[in-house]
């Protein structure tokens, strides 16, 4: 039986020969190297920057503003006899809208042209005594003050047909705001007077709003740095400006840039600016929001890239640049502005080099990739 030392001592020397046999397997002396793991190759997707004439262009967030709103009122008083026109119908300028109960101000006209027609008659008739007396009076058969008081009597009732006439003029009126016809071309909007109901000049509540849809406004602010590059470009000529949708993808109509306010607010630090659309289409509706795209002119023959090869990081925006020996090196660039799909470089990548545009995130300065397959330019 052993003791207890010879065992330590056979546990030792046991270890220690381990030990010396993966030194000797190991060693540099031996000729017989460690396994070295080999660096990862990452799999990447790529695209070329190109140059390209890019449009260069603001966006804002518009809202649509309708060009005419006309609040459609009564201007007589009257029972409501016709409606003649749909909710959200489109209608004309002169297009009757409504029709009130125009027998009482038929019969004031009526009246007012019998009132002319009497005072006519009695003219005529103090005409011809005036021509009379003035015949008498120059052989001395009348007085001279029988000849005057004819001449006012004549004046007096010349006075009163005027003034038939006048009142005449104002009852045809009256009598023509009984047919309330559409002063503008648009759509109608909400009936608030049912047919039947008496209405007032001085309700509160309209018959209906006409809102005019073609053409139609949308009005949008941008930052007012960008106030320099639209006035000149304002200048050149006809700035045309995109309405899309709120999310980018769907062009809802295409216009011109009309206006820039006279005043900045200086609340937001923003211009608000005015473009006239067409609307034929009729994707563009009165308080719906939109996002404004407007077109300053055109930067020749920059240096472009898909915008998914753009990352950010704490020095700014940089991409990864795929060198001849399959590296990936990141470099720092300086973006001029992104239209889209593709980002306009201003410096940091040349012509005709090829950008990471998926798998970049697994990407570290100098690692090894491979390339699966170009995206499209």
């Amino acid at each position: 039986m052993f003791s207890k030392n010879t065992s330590r001592l056979v546990l030792l020397v046991a270890i220690a020969g381990l030990g010396w046999w993966g030194w000797r397997q190991y060693s540099p002396g031996t000729g017989v190297t460690a396994p070295t793991r080999a660096a990862p190759v990452i799999p990447v997707t790529t695209a070329a920057a190109i140059r390209s004439d890019v449009p260069v262009t603001l966006d804002g967030l518009g809202t649509v503003a309708a060009a005419n709103t006309v609040t459609v009122r009564t201007q007589v008083d009257g029972q409501l006899r016709q409606v003649l026109f749909r909710e959200g119908q489109e209608v004309k300028a002169g297009d009757v809208l409504v029709q009130i109960d125009s027998r009482a101000y038929q019969a004031q006209l009526d009246q007012a042209t019998a009132k002319k027609a009497q005072n006519e008659a009695m003219l005529a008739n103090a005409r011809r005594d005036l021509a009379r007396y003035s015949s008498l009076l120059r052989n001395e058969y009348a007085t001279r003050q029988q000849v005057e008081t004819t001449q006012a009597l004549v004046a007096q009732l010349e006075a009163a047909v005027r003034a038939d006439q006048a009142t005449i003029e104002n009852a045809r009126v009256l009598l023509g705001y009984t047919t309330i016809r559409s002063p503008i071309d648009g759509r109608a909007g909400f009936r608030q007077i049912d047919q039947g109901n008496i209405v007032h000049v001085n309700d509160a509540t309209p018959v209906v709003t006409i809102t005019q849809m073609r053409p139609i406004n949308v009005v949008f602010t941008l930052p007012q740095d960008a106030l320099p590059d639209v006035v000149r470009a304002m200048a050149a000529g006809p700035l045309e400006v995109t309405a899309l949708s709120r999310d980018g993808r769907q062009v809802l109509d295409q216009g011109r840039l009309e206006l820039m306010d006279n005043q900045i607010d200086q609340a937001t630090g923003t211009i608000k600016l005015k473009a006239a659309m067409p609307n034929e289409t009729g994707l563009l509706w009165p308080g719906q929001f939109v996002n404004a795209h407007l077109v300053l002119g055109t930067r020749r023959q920059a240096v472009t890239v898909p915008a998914s090869a753009i990352l950010r990081g704490q020095q700014g925006a940089y991409v990864y640049v795929v060198r001849a020996d399959a590296t990936a090196e990141a470099r720092q660039i300086a973006v001029a502005q992104t239209d889209g799909s593709r980002t306009v470089i201003e410096s940091g990548v040349a012509d005709g080099e090829n950008v990471v545009t998926t798998g970049q995130m697994r990407l570290q300065n100098g690692a090894k990739v491979e390339v699966k397959a170009d995206t499209p330019k």
